[in-house]
This record gives structure tokens, C-alpha cells and sequence, in this order.
């Protein structure tokens, strides 16, 4: 059975994003602190469970509320992808990418948001 939140460019890339930054995290080891690691794996995660739980939902307000909190954890991520840098645990070029990824997917999460606005709402 496919769930419609499957569908959405937006769901696909917060899968690879989170993907790509374990990959990362898994290759700094010990250099990074638990805290800091822990942190970015809950707010990377969150993105994609968060679309997943909106689109479960029948009314507009309770959908837009979760892709709220995506978009909150897109940026909690851009700040956390801050700190590494400035601890010297990233590359410029590891940054830079990450980077462009989170703000694609922010992108499309405002999109989406805007979308929801435009849905007759359900009763």
C-alpha cells in the first residue's frame, strides 16, 4: 500500500537529507560530541516524520501545523550545521552542500504550507 505522503518531492528529499547526514555524522566519530550528533539526528528526522504525520491528517490546520514543525526542523538543522562548521568538524564543501539541501527543502516546505492554505478544509 503506498501513503500519499510518499508522492511529494519534498517528503523524498527530507529522506535523503536525513540519509546523507547520518552518513556524515557517522563519519566524524568521536570528534563530534553526543550532544551535538543527538541533536541533529532528532531535528533531521523530524523533517520527514513531520510530513509523513501532516498528510495523515484530515483537516488543513492540524496538516499545515506539522509542516510547520518540518520547516522549524530544517532550520534547527541549519543552525546545528553552523556550530560543526565553526568547530572545524565539517569541510566548507560538506557544509556548502548540506546547506543547499536544507534550504531546497525549506523551500518546498513553504510551498507545501502554501499549498495546504489553498485546500477546502475537511469536517
Amino acid at each position: 500500500m503506498a501513503f500519499s505522503f510518499e508522492d511529494p518531492k519534498v517528503y523524498k528529499a527530507a529522506i535523503d537529507w536525513n540519509d546523507n547526514i547520518n552518513q556524515v555524522l557517522d563519519s566524524l566519530g568521536s570528534n563530534c560530541s553526543r550532544s551535538l550528533r543527538d541533536q541533529m539526528e532528532r531535528a533531521s528526522l523530524s523533517i520527514p516524520l513531520n510530513i509523513a504525520e501532516g498528510n495523515g491528517r484530515w483537516h488543513k490546520g492540524k496538516k499545515r501545523q506539522f509542516f510547520w514543525i518540518a520547516r522549524g526542523s530544517a532550520f534547527e538543522c541549519f543552525a546545528i550545521l553552523q556550530v560543526m562548521a565553526r568547530r572545524g568538524l565539517l569541510s566548507d564543501s560538506t557544509v556548502g552542500n548540506l546547506y543547499d539541501q536544507l534550504a531546497e527543502i525549506s523551500k518546498m516546505l513553504s510551498a507545501f504550507i502554501r499549498s495546504v492554505d489553498k485546500l477546502k478544509s475537511r469536517a
